[in-house]
């Protein structure tokens, strides 16, 4: 009997040469970054001099009465804006992509259009707009709700403890609902058209076709925004900043983990920046973030599959 050929299969060593120029970006810029983060929360330094402190930092963050107090608020505040989006942004991109999934719905490029357009204008632009519209003295909302009789609602919402994260929240909502709505409706168009056709000849149209048939199959389309509006608000700073200041006022009533975080870095008027504990906001920010991400992942995301056609 002949020995069997072994048979050497080439080695595909341009795999590696296309994917080098990318990981070295990412590494440069993701790894390396992060990285010196960890570092830098593990150390601490006084009179210019570093030394190593292990987790003190850590305990500093959560057992001082002056960090924690602000760390509490900020993560409670930062958890509400998260609620916010979830309760408001994504179950209204769904109910639009829904609707722009209509076959005989005319005009379906000018409305995705424009419902996508603020996604792609500068928060700086987004966050002043929305101060000289909500202002009590120059913006339009006044004259609008009193035209139509609702002048009596109408408060300095962006100025009072009790509304100005809500309010914020909502522009952000108004800002970022495209990318919801287009995921979704990316996921609709994606659905077999043999399903729907056996749907119809089962006697399910309209609403009802919705609910029972398209909307279990875009359940992992649905999971996959939920993470990414996760992601997105607790690595949220700009808007807050643009239209609260540094300080997220009105007494830290819009105060986030990312505004915490850039006090604490950088510092800001008479508070002086400490990087090492700004380091270790952002390493508590990081593992809050891989935490969920990493849940939905291992335990939703595994069970999802288990239903897919």
């Amino acid at each position: 009997m002949s020995e069997p050929v072994h048979i050497r299969r080439p080695r595909r060593w341009h795999i590696a040469v296309f994917l080098a120029p990318a990981l070295l970006v990412y590494t440069i810029l993701m790894v390396v970054p992060l990285a010196e983060t960890l570092r830098l929360s593990l150390f601490t330094e006084q009179d210019q001099v570093r030394s190593f402190a292990g987790l003190s930092n850590f305990a500093t963050l959560f057992g001082d009465p002056r960090w924690a107090q602000a760390f509490w608020n900020a993560l409670l505040n930062n958890i509400e804006f998260f609620c916010i989006h979830m309760a408001v942004q994504n179950p209204v991109g769904i109910a639009l992509a829904a609707l722009l999934s209509v076959p005989r719905l005319r005009g379906r490029a000018a409305y995705r259009t424009t419902i996508f357009m603020p996604t792609m204008l500068s928060f700086v632009v987004i966050g002043f707009i929305w101060k000289l519209i909500l202002s009590p003295l120059w913006g339009v909302t006044p004259s609008i709700m009193a035209a139509v009789g609702l002048k009596w609602l109408f408060g300095p919402w962006l100025g009072q403890e009790d509304t100005a994260l809500i309010a914020v929240s909502l522009v952000s909502v108004w800002q970022y609902i495209g990318i919801p709505m287009m995921l979704i409706y990316a996921a609709l168009l994606s659905i077999p058209e043999e399903i729907i056709e056996a749907a119809e000849c089962d006697g399910l149209i309209g609403v009802a076709q919705f609910w029972k048939i398209k909307l279990p199959l875009i359940m992992p389309a649905i999971g996959l925004i939920s993470v990414l509006t996760f992601v997105a608000n607790f690595n949220a700073f700009d808007l807050i900043y643009v239209s609260q200041g540094a300080l997220a006022g009105p007494n830290f009533a819009t105060d986030i983990l990312g505004t915490f975080l850039y006090r604490t870095f950088f510092g800001h008027q008479l508070q002086l920046g400490d990087q090492h504990m700004g380091a270790t906001i952002a390493t508590v920010m990081f593992l809050i973030i891989l935490s969920v991400v990493a849940f939905y992942l291992l335990v939703i995301q595994r069970r999802m599959r288990r239903y897919e056609f």
